[in-house]
């Protein structure tokens, strides 16, 4: 077996609109083909004994056993890699459960689906059901356990951390949408205009001065003794000489601590000799070169967290510990508690494994202990002088019993120090009691403070922290969301998607928006090329400047990689005809109309879905959609139309030349097709079709006619504002006219046009593109030669896997099919054979060049247009761009 691609899908996608995170693995069987797993022998008993819990998977059958069932009756093993890879994540804590397997069209080769929760986890997984099912197959011997564990590793290493995920989590609850910038705790919440940004618990909203003051311990405490907040005092010191002056003023005990540390680094506390301050300050100056000594406070040691100026837990920390009894020794006791499935290295599980370090073994070296000793039963053992969790303290939930003079106290702290999230140290006697009576003083104010005590303490109950957070992030009901309007469809959709940008700009928003020819912001190009993918749609959604997106959306996006959000206001879909067949599994009319599909399923319920209904395809999308639906249509009478208004829908009509909304039985004319630059004096009737499904989609997202009214009236067709959808070049005595029609629908569409310009001869520029089916480049032929008088057939610079002799004659045979004698003159070289066109061009003539290089054809046409303005139709001169 040989895996051929692995692609990852990160959004709705052709699959699924709801399972957002899919591997895609094309999948060549090979020889395998020939054998279900009912005719390999012992595959079925292998497969139980390697993986037993595949038993719970039911399978279409419906039942635990049911995959089973299929692989001792016979399946196919694309189908059984599917599973696996499903079965191993989950057994590594990834819990996973849809996939698919379907045939690519070709004898042995399938694509294999299945969800994953972490990217490159899922990429594995996918490599290793290959290699077990293959294992199985050959009767090899397969260690599933160092599979098992690798992944797990994989995901423990990729996975947000406890702080970031319990604020993500949160804010995905209340309809945020989030995006991760780094592979760390990096991460975008939101689009455009109302994004906000966090990493781990700092937000972007989190004072750069507060958190300087709060790593700055002195001057914390020195502006918190000014404000009344209890504090221990203490010096900063940065030799033995000072240390040893600061405990005489303060005498024992004492803490010692780096000035600008964390995570209870190089912290000694409850120190209460001077050997011991000062091994206490060489530890510390590890961390910091300026050290702290302070008064120690004695007491429980609480953690309070507020959020947004209010108290919203509390946790009290137990430092790292072991009890004895009376067996084990010390060590044994650590790696009892370390087997704890809670723990892990760092800060990525719940709670962090213990290490024996050098102030575990000064610890036990002061109460004559080694690791070999053995404790006394019910002994406890303190293994550190902190009691943070990066350090392996465990914590106990106190928030419902923090009496409210230490709670008022706790937000005046954080006011005074300027933390929008803020982390307060507190040593208490008792936190249920008054300020004076508990004893209590603030020992430090932790910017980014670690979430995990509170969402997940040892003892107590969870508190939802992370929802405080969102919800100062995202107030009211907020969800960091901008209008969205999705654009997809066969043709038109790029001259839709730019007049549904000037509209929405001309309503007042700084609208983001994509196309085939690149990304936009505002009035200006920020990137170019074909920018129709995920990418070009996260660069518009990401952009703190955008307050509105129109985004459109091609077939190669979709089923690459999926779409770059997981819904949208308003999807639109333009049509639905014969292009790209034969590419990406998608052989028929209906498989590309359910990859189109996927963009009205990501609507979100209360928004619309604009539907073509005078398009077969388009139309019957309605039975998919969960949301309103508006159809456009240019014919007014027609029957769809006017079943779905009389039932009191919504749609867009061209009617009596006029474009026209229709609510139910409502009529509200927007504008009239000669007033309309793009209609082409009413001409273009595939131009009015783009009309009417931006004239509807802006309409649905609110904007209001008379401010569509004006964009259709300024939006004016050209090579800067339309490049290559229509753009005329007048010469003196004939006409060129430049577009990017590339397929029979497109050319047929744009044919409409043309026979409405004059009765002169009609030249066609036309070519084949290699990666399209046979009969498709054939058909494009037989639209051409009922289309141009004329035709020269030229070559693309890349033929896509194709000889061009056979490009060249599979458009013949299409022409030669309509019309045997038609004049055909084939000049393989674009700018040759354009500069041919024009050289012997007849008066009155018009000459359409079909491309996809859209501005390297403007080019060269602009180029001729300017000479013979300069120079007059001179054929030397004219010959010299060339």
């Amino acid at each position: 077996m040989k895996i051929l691609d692995i692609r990852c899908l990160r959004g709705p996608n052709y699959w699924s609109v709801r399972k957002q995170k899919l591997i895609a693995m094309r999948l060549d069987l090979e020889q395998v083909e020939e054998y279900p797993t009912n005719k390999i022998d012992g595959f079925y008993e292998r497969l139980r004994r390697l993986l037993p819990s595949l038993y719970t998977h039911e399978c279409s059958e419906g039942r635990p056993g049911g995959f089973f069932f299929r692989v001792e009756t016979g399946t196919w093993m694309g189908h059984v890699i599917e599973h696996i890879a499903l079965e191993i994540q989950t057994l590594a804590g990834m819990d996973c459960g849809y996939g698919r397997t379907r045939g690519a069209g070709e004898p042995g080769i399938y694509t294999v689906v299945f969800e994953f929760q972490d990217e490159r986890s899922g990429i594995y997984a996918a490599g290793c059901a290959v290699d077990i099912a293959q294992a199985l197959i050959d009767s090899e011997p397969y260690d599933i356990d160092k599979a098992i564990a690798a992944l797990r590793n994989i995901g423990d290493t990729s996975r947000l951390g406890p702080s970031t995920s319990a604020i993500v989590e949160a804010c995905v609850r209340k309809g945020v949408p989030y995006h991760r910038l780094d592979d760390d705790s990096l991460v975008l919440l939101g689009h455009g205009v109302r994004q906000k940004r966090i990493m781990a618990a700092v937000t972007n909203q989190t004072s750069c001065i507060a958190t300087d003051l709060a790593a700055d311990k002195n001057l914390t405490k020195q502006i918190l003794a000014h404000a009344g907040i209890p504090v221990p005092g203490g010096a900063v010191i940065t030799d033995l000489a000072e240390l040893k002056t600061a405990i005489e003023q303060l005498s024992y005990p004492v803490v010692v601590k780096p000035l600008d540390g964390n995570h209870g680094r190089g912290v000694t506390t409850n120190i209460r000799q001077y050997d011991d301050a000062v091994r206490a300050f060489q530890c510390a100056q590890k961390h910091s070169e300026r050290v702290v000594v302070e008064q120690f406070v004695p007491g429980n040691d609480y953690r309070i967290l507020v959020v947004n100026y209010k108290v919203c837990a509390v946790g009290q920390r137990i430092p790292a510990c072991v009890t004895g009894n009376g067996i084990s020794t010390v060590q044994a006791l650590i790696d009892a508690v370390n087997r704890d499935p809670r723990r892990g290295d760092g800060h990525q599980n719940l709670l962090t494994r213990i290490d024996v370090d050098e102030a575990t073994l000064c610890i036990l070296q002061q109460q004559q202990l080694t690791l070999e000793s053995v404790l006394p039963a019910g002994q406890t053992l303190y293994l550190k002088k902190t009691a943070n969790l990066s350090t392996g303290g465990t914590a106990i939930d106190k928030t419902d019993e923090i009496h409210p003079e230490i709670a008022f106290m706790a937000e005046r702290t954080a006011r005074i120090i300027g933390l929008d999230i803020c982390g307060i140290d507190l040593i208490a006697e008792n936190i249920s009691r008054p300020l004076k009576q508990a004893g209590a003083a603030v020992i430090e104010v932790n910017a980014g403070p670690g979430l995990r005590m509170h969402t997940h303490p040892s003892e107590g109950k969870p508190r939802d922290v992370g929802r405080a957070i969102a919800d100062m992030l995202f107030p009211d009901g907020q969800n960091g969301r901008i209008p969205l309007i999705a654009i997809t469809g066969t043709n038109g959709k790029t001259t839709t998607t730019r007049l549904t940008a000037h509209i929405v700009r001309r309503a007042g928003y700084n609208v983001g928006y994509t196309t085939t020819d690149g990304v936009y912001i505002g009035s200006f190009q920020i990137e170019e090329g074909d920018c129709t993918g995920p990418n070009s749609s996260r660069k518009v959604l990401m952009d703190p400047t955008v307050d509105f997106a129109v985004l459109e959306c091609a077939r190669g996006g979709l089923l690459r990689s999926g779409l770059a959000f997981d819904q949208c206001d308003v999807g639109v879909v333009t049509n639905v005809a014969s292009d790209h067949l034969g590419l990406n599994n998608i052989h028929t009319l209906d498989d590309l109309a359910k990859v189109k599909s996927v963009i009205p399923e990501t609507v979100k319920p209360d928004g619309y879905t604009v539907l073509n209904a005078d398009n077969d395809y388009t139309y019957a999308m309605r039975s998919r959609v969960t949301c309103p639906v508006a159809l456009f249509s240019t014919k007014p009478d027609s029957e769809r139309i006017q079943a779905h208004c009389n039932q009191g829908g919504l749609a867009a009509v061209y009617e009596n030349s006029y474009v026209t909304i229709l609510n139910g039985n409502e009529r509200i004319r927007i504008e009239q097709a000669t007033n309309i630059p793009l209609s082409f004096d009413g001409k273009a009737l595939f131009m009015i079709e783009n009309v009417l499904a931006a004239s509807l989609a802006t309409y649905c997202q609110g904007i209001p006619t008379e401010l569509i009214a004006e964009g259709l009236r300024t939006f004016v067709p050209s090579d800067q504002n339309t490049p290559g959808r229509m753009n005329l070049f007048p010469f003196n005595d004939f006409t060129v006219l430049v577009d990017y029609a590339h397929n029979p629908h497109g050319l047929l569409a744009l044919g409409g046009f043309i026979r409405q310009l004059g009765n002169g001869p009609r030249v066609g520029i036309i070519t084949g593109v290699g990666d399209r089916r046979n009969e498709d480049i054939i058909e494009l032929g037989r639209v051409a030669a009922g289309l141009f008088d004329e035709i020269i057939v030229r070559l693309d610079e890349d033929v896509r896997g194709r000889e061009p002799e056979e490009i060249v004659e599979l458009i013949k045979t299409g022409i030669q099919a309509v019309s045997p004698e038609k004049s055909i003159t084939c000049i393989p070289d674009e700018l040759k054979a354009i500069d041919y066109a024009i050289r012997h061009a007849k008066p009155g003539s018009l000459i359409v060049h079909l491309s996809e290089k859209v501005a390297k054809s403007v080019e060269i046409v602009r180029g001729f247009k300017e000479l013979e303005d300069s120079y007059g139709r001179n054929q030397e001169v004219m010959a010299t761009i060339s």
